[in-house]
């Protein structure tokens, strides 16, 4: 006949964890369903009603934005095709200069121009530099400083910050290891509290998984007259991600240490 523990012995470090322990036979869990992502690591000394413990354990991280984007602008309009093109060139090439003195890779910096003709016999010239950063601190001061230098001449767009791929999949996997890492610890805790031994892992089964953007309050939005400020864009495009996961521990006993005589 198996033997079960009442679960009257709880931790709940956070709203979303919990822990218990019940001494049940392995054929008799029966918590198979809605299963994320399950591993069950091949335990062949495993006896039917083997003692074990249950655990959960959650974690919730978050990361800011690893990139963002800006794109400068300038254009002339003039009665000559060359005039034009002599103006927007002459302040592109002191962008890419500056851009070149800050230490920007050219991989990073994309630009292109395009030239037409309007009804009135003109010409319009304009050209766009598109630079994606990984600095921040560096990207508002290579903006403040086209701006000095070019006055009204150039045309900043607000920065666009997001996520690399492989920054958000890092945050998933990160979510997930520390959720295993607080149900372990956990388990740990348990097992010394009741004079027992934790074993090895026989079931990791990953229960929910959660991802959402960081938003900014209404009350800071009804406070702006215009778009965000920088810093509210980085909160609004942080990412958060939760992990919830049910682990399955062997039990064992003690060892006494051996009386010498």
């Amino acid at each position: 006949m198996a033997t079960h523990l009442v679960p009257a012995l709880s931790l709940q470090p956070a709203p979303s964890s919990r822990v218990f322990m019940e001494l049940v036979p392995w054929a008799d869990r029966g918590r198979e369903n809605n299963q994320i992502s399950t591993v069950r690591p091949h335990n062949p000394q495993a006896q039917p009603g083997a003692r074990e413990v249950h655990v959960s354990g959650a974690a919730d991280l978050s990361a800011g934005p690893d990139r963002a984007q800006v794109i400068v602008r300038v254009a002339s309009t003039k009665e000559a095709a060359a005039e034009a093109k002599k103006s927007v060139c002459r302040r592109l090439n002191y962008i890419m200069q500056s851009l070149q003195q800050q230490g920007l890779s050219a991989e990073n910096v994309t630009v292109m121009r395009d030239i037409r003709r309007l009804e009135n016999a003109y010409y319009h010239m304009e050209a766009e530099v598109c630079i994606t950063f990984t600095e921040f601190g560096k990207m508002q001061t290579i903006c403040n400083f086209l701006v000095e230098k070019l006055d009204s001449s150039v045309v900043i767009s607000p920065p666009d910050f997001y996520h690399t791929a492989g920054s958000v999949e890092n945050l998933r996997r990160q979510a997930c290891l520390t959720a295993v890492e607080n149900a372990w610890r956990k388990a740990h805790e348990v097992c010394d509290l009741v004079g027992q031994t934790l074993g090895k892992p026989l079931l990791i089964k990953e229960e929910e998984t959660r991802e959402w953007e960081g938003q900014v309050d209404d009350h800071q939005l009804s406070r702006l007259p215009g778009s965000l400020t920088v810093q509210q864009k980085i909160k609004s495009a942080t990412i958060h991600a939760a992990s919830k996961v049910f682990i399955t521990f062997e039990v064992k006993s003690k060892e006494k240490k051996k009386k010498h005589l």
